[in-house]
Formats: structure tokens, C-alpha cells, sequence
């Protein structure tokens, strides 16, 4: 017998530990490495071709994990459409305009303006939803995450963003899509973290392999074997775990306080950038890394922590 690919109620924002924002962090960890890894497969593979392969690769990986812990994926149209509508706003418009920006914009600037999520969740719960307390706690977590953000990119490399302005304006775009992916997807927490991830992610990569082969005529590409390799390693770490991960931290954690591994996310991503890429390091990193933490902290501790450290003072 399979079990069923249901979640159990999810936990209480009191009862939240230190493994839960452990997953946060793993969580950045994952989805950083997704712009690096992403500039090195734009090297030699076309980005339709790329974001399908990542996707397929991904979800032959779960599904296979998922057939060795005994869970089946969920047949029924209701359960599809969740998955199909999910993934649509979640990862393929928006990694498709991203993946098109990076052919213009460099990676760290990419993981910087990609990073902005949590200010549109932010604006969008406080404006529309109203799913979550938007404090003032989070609003101060947003605008120091956003004057990190400005410092580690540096005044300098702002003054340059003109160049390739509407690549840049198509990324910020990308994070409102991001944003609204968050809060769609607390419909999804009955699952299981893994069935959603394989429903999404094999439902991107179906749609637009047709739209590849029409393309980019993939059986005419010659792809380096670092862009192989990008492709796998993303389609396993940054898409499989990371979007496994996403699920867990949304029904662990909520849509804001998932949105603010975003800016944890900033400094992985920029150093895997001069790793991997050998991009430039913005001087006053420090400076900004100390703004990124403290808005993730504002934006994670919970506000009655705040109120008794408040009184001891």
C-alpha cells in the first residue's frame, strides 16, 4: 500500500524551533545558487532548453525518492491545477524572464535584485491579503533588507543598472510573481512538501519541452560539459530541495517569513558569484551583510520575543 501525500496539520507560529529556520537557511542556501549555475548553462544551452531540462531533471529525481518512500503523486484535476498554477508563478514566467535578463545582467546583480521578494509579499499582504499580521516589525525588516540590499551592490554598480534597464525592471518584475507564489501557495499545505515540488516541477518541465524542441532544436546543441553539469546539479539542489524546502518553510513558517530567506540569500549568492564566476566584490559587503541579518531578524523573531526583551530593558 502507498501512503497518501497528505501533510499533517501545520504547526503553530508559537511552537516554531531552531529547525525551522534551520530550513530557512537551507533554504537560501538552495535557491542561491540557482543565478550562478544559471549563467554557466546560458554559456552553451538557450534558456527554454535550459529551464526544461532543470525542471525534468529535478522531477525524475523526486518522483524516484518519492516511489522509494512508498508516496504517490495525487491524480485527481483539483490537485493539478493547484500544481500547474503554482509552478506557472512560481517558477516558469518568472525563471524565464530571469533566465532571459541573465543574458544581460551579471549574476551577483541578479541574486540582489531577485532578493526583493519579501518587499512585494510584504506590500501585498499588508494591501490585499491581509493572511498575516504585516507589523511594523516587518516593515522595518523589509526596509533594512532593502538599504543591505543597496549597500552590498554598492552605489557604484546602482549608477550602471541603466545600461541594461529593462532586463533589470523584467527581474524586479519576476520577484512580484515570486511574492504572489508565497501566498498561493498555503493552498498547497495539505501535501506533502516532495508531491508538490514533483507535480510543479514536472508540469513546468512538460509544457515547455514542446516549446524547446520548436525553439531551440536541442538535438542541434552543443552544451559544455560545465553547462551539463550546471543543469544537474540546479535540477537536484536549487529546484528539487529548493522547492521541497519552500513548501516546508511556508507551512512552518508563513509567507513573510519564508519571503525573508530572500535576503539571506544575497550574500550566498554573491560569494558563489565571485566563486564560480570570478564577478567583482562590492567593497562595503560587511556593512550590508550586517543590514540583510538584522532585517531577517526583524522580519523572523517573533514579535512577543521582541515586546519581553523590550521590557527587560
Amino acid at each position: 500500500m502507498t501512503a497518501p501525500a497528505r501533510m499533517p496539520a501545520p504547526s503553530a507560529p508559537g511552537a516554531r524551533g531552531w529547525r525551522d529556520y534551520a530550513l530557512l537557511l537551507a533554504l537560501a542556501c538552495c535557491w542561491s545558487s540557482t543565478y550562478p549555475l544559471t549563467k554557466i548553462g546560458l554559456g552553451s544551452i538557450p534558456p527554454v532548453t535550459f529551464i526544461s531540462a532543470r525542471s525534468l531533471v529535478a522531477a525524475a529525481f523526486l518522483l524516484i525518492v518519492l516511489r522509494v518512500r512508498g508516496i504517490r503523486i495525487p491524480t485527481d484535476i483539483k490537485a493539478w491545477k493547484l500544481f500547474a498554477f503554482q509552478q506557472t508563478i512560481n517558477s516558469t514566467i518568472p525563471f524565464l524572464v530571469i533566465t532571459w535578463a541573465q543574458l544581460y545582467v551579471p549574476a551577483s546583480n541578479t541574486v540582489v535584485l531577485a532578493s526583493t521578494t519579501p518587499i512585494f509579499a510584504f506590500l501585498i499582504t499588508w494591501a490585499i491579503t491581509r493572511h498575516e499580521p504585516a507589523s511594523l516589525l516587518k516593515l522595518l525588516g523589509a526596509i533594512l533588507g532593502l538599504a543591505g540590499t543597496v549597500a552590498i551592490i554598492g552605489l557604484d554598480a546602482l549608477s550602471g543598472f541603466g545600461k541594461e534597464i529593462f532586463a533589470e525592471i523584467a527581474i524586479l518584475l519576476a520577484t512580484v510573481s515570486f511574492a504572489c507564489a508565497t501566498i498561493f501557495g498555503l493552498r498547497l499545505s495539505d501535501y506533502d512538501p516532495m508531491v508538490v515540488a514533483a507535480g510543479s516541477l514536472l508540469f513546468g518541465g512538460t509544457v515547455l519541452l514542446p516549446v524547446a524542441l520548436i525553439v531551440d532544436h536541442p538535438w542541434t546543441l552543443h552544451p559544455t560539459p560545465q553547462a551539463l553539469v550546471a543543469t544537474v546539479v540546479m535540477g537536484i539542489f536549487s529546484s528539487a530541495f529548493g522547492l521541497m524546502l519552500f513548501y516546508m518553510c511556508l507551512t512552518r513558517l508563513g509567507t513573510l517569513t519564508t519571503n525573508a530567506q530572500g535576503y539571506l540569500r544575497i550574500p550566498i549568492g554573491v560569494a558563489l558569484s565571485v566563486i564560480l564566476l570570478g564577478e567583482s566584490v562590492p567593497s562595503n559587503l560587511a556593512l550590508g551583510l550586517l543590514l540583510v541579518m538584522a532585517g531577517v531578524a526583524a522580519m523572523t523573531v517573533p514579535a512577543e520575543a521582541v515586546k519581553r526583551w523590550l521590557r527587560k530593558l
